[in-house]
């Protein structure tokens, strides 16, 4: 599903103008990321949550060349899908 796509869903089950179903979407991912940057979790019961993790510097190897490669710390954001959500994507069969 492409962002526009997104966007037309979420403004018809809504039943909002496209333009402002883009201002939340767009509004929801920003305090997620504001939110990682802190350190802090953002939970939505029954769909999962989203986290920061850090990595470690590292010394890496270029593939083409075998060379080490000194890779710097980063930042890097997490999903977790809720029980409740891997059960509906995964329902057991009878």
């Amino acid at each position: 599903m492409t962002k526009a796509e997104l966007i037309d869903a979420v403004a018809q089950n809504a039943n909002v103008s496209k333009h402002d179903a883009e201002r939340t979407i767009s509004a929801f991912f920003e305090l997620v990321v504001a939110s990682a940057k802190k350190g802090e979790k953002v939970s939505w019961p029954g769909f999962g949550s989203f986290t920061s993790s850090t990595r470690k510097a590292r010394t890496g190897r270029n593939p083409r060349t075998g060379e080490p490669v000194e890779v710097p710390a980063s930042m890097a954001i997490k999903f977790s899908a809720s029980s409740t959500l891997k059960a509906e994507l995964n329902p057991t069969r009878k």
